[in-house]
């Protein structure tokens, strides 16, 4: 495959890639979306929304770097080795550096009608409707916690989607010191702010339940002791985002706090594999360029190069730390579900029989949570927020593939 393999096209992969091709280096970036952007620039390869992705874009487009698209990475056979499943069947892709720049997901918690039709992730949506679905006229309400709530909002009412409030479970105190912290950045709040212009913002909210007959009709929220229902054609709910680590644990790599442990030039335990981005925790997305960056040139040799970002890294970690207090999710969030509300979606386990258990490797043994399609990736944030509970080991495929693929 060359001198380098990214798995990532997210802002901390291609940043990684330029670097390494840069350096005159073979490198191939692997991705299981049909083009390169990530979440964050999802279908703005040919049209960027904002400067800074046209530069990026740009910047891939001035150096060779190859790219693997709709190819899902789901077993290490061997070291240096990785098994990908795309369309053409299964490839093996071998590395001498490999950057793992798996980004990050929503965060969903359950509660009573959140697998109601229409009842999306934030992010969700937002990818939904950048595919095409659309959104034009629809009423929305906007929940969860994170910047990532405004910015989805933004693009859904730029589609004209009727945003009729967002509610951030954060408090009105810690968004001010947020706000404080904003130094650098307060063109995009401002940007984002006149976008969001009549749309009501409310701290200190959030649903506490969804209604509907078939499908999502409207929502219950909860803001300073008073519930309300608001009529709707769709949720979009997410509370702040939880790192893609998985294929990091598989490879040994060593995690800690919920995200991939990494040396100051983004080097994970294991020689030559770096690891940059959200999966190294969340830091928004000029945190996930500059560790990328980073990565990119410690794996190209260039590591004097990586030192002179050494100092942009830690001005974006002190955001990053920032971002994390400020959205950090209130202990009232574990009172949302009822005993019959589904907390594992793919195979129907409440909330009820998984308090029974002590833990994720319990609740498994006796109720096969997390062990559907999804393998823990949409229950797994919740339990950890209710229960506390983390995943005990990660087994291939660390991804949902073919039977065949496995052979």
């Amino acid at each position: 495959m060359g001198d380098a393999l990214v798995i990532g096209a997210g802002p901390a992969g291609l940043a990684a890639a330029y670097r390494v091709a840069r350096a005159g280096l073979q490198v191939t970036v692997v991705d299981d979306n049909p083009a390169a952007g990530g979440q964050i620039w999802r279908g703005e390869l040919a049209k960027p929304a904002s400067r800074e992705a046209q530069a990026w874009f740009e910047k891939i487009r001035s150096v060779d770097i190859g790219f693997i698209n709709g190819a899902s990475v789901f077993q290490q056979p061997r070291a240096g080795t990785l098994l990908a499943e795309t369309p053409e069947g299964v490839r093996e892709l071998s590395y001498t550096n490999l950057v793992l720049a798996t980004g990050a997901r929503e965060r969903f918690l359950p509660f009573p009608g959140w697998t109601l039709p229409n009842v999306m992730g934030a992010g969700g949506l937002q990818a939904l409707v950048k595919t095409g679905v659309p959104i034009e006229g629809k009423r929305v309400v906007v929940a969860g916690s994170g910047p990532l709530l405004l910015a989805v909002a933004a693009y859904l009412r730029s589609r004209g989607a009727e945003v009729l409030l967002i509610a951030e479970q954060a408090s009105q105190l810690q968004l001010a010191k947020f706000g404080l912290g904003l130094v650098g950045k307060m063109s995009q709040a401002f940007s984002l702010k006149r976008q969001l212009r009549g749309v009501r913002y409310l701290s200190g909210c959030w649903v506490v339940a969804a209604h509907g007959a078939g499908k999502l009709e409207g929502v219950t929220l909860f803001r300073g002791g008073k519930r309300w229902q608001v009529a709707c054609d769709y949720l979009a709910c997410g509370f702040h985002l939880v790192p893609n680590i998985e294929l990091a644990e598989l490879l040994s790599s060593v995690v800690e706090n919920g995200s991939v442990k990494v040396d100051q030039y983004q080097q994970t335990s294991i020689a030559n594999v770096y690891s940059a981005g959200e999966a190294t925790g969340i830091g928004g997305l000029e945190l996930s360029l500059v560790e990328g960056e980073i990565a990119g040139l410690a794996a190209a040799g260039k590591h004097d190069d990586a030192r002179s970002l050494f100092p942009v890294r830690e001005q974006q970690r002190k955001f990053a730390k920032l971002l994390n207090n400020t959205f950090a999710l209130r202990d009232e969030l574990k009172q949302l579900p009822a005993p019959e509300t589904i907390v594992c979606r793919c195979e129907d386990v409440t909330f009820e029989r998984l308090r029974e258990h002590s833990s994720w490797r319990a609740a498994k043994l006796q109720t096969r949570c997390g062990m559907g399609p999804c393998q823990g990736r949409v229950c797994g944030g919740a339990v950890e927020f209710l229960f506390g509970w983390r995943a005990e080991s990660v087994r291939p495929p660390i991804l949902p593939v073919k039977i065949d693929s496995l052979r």
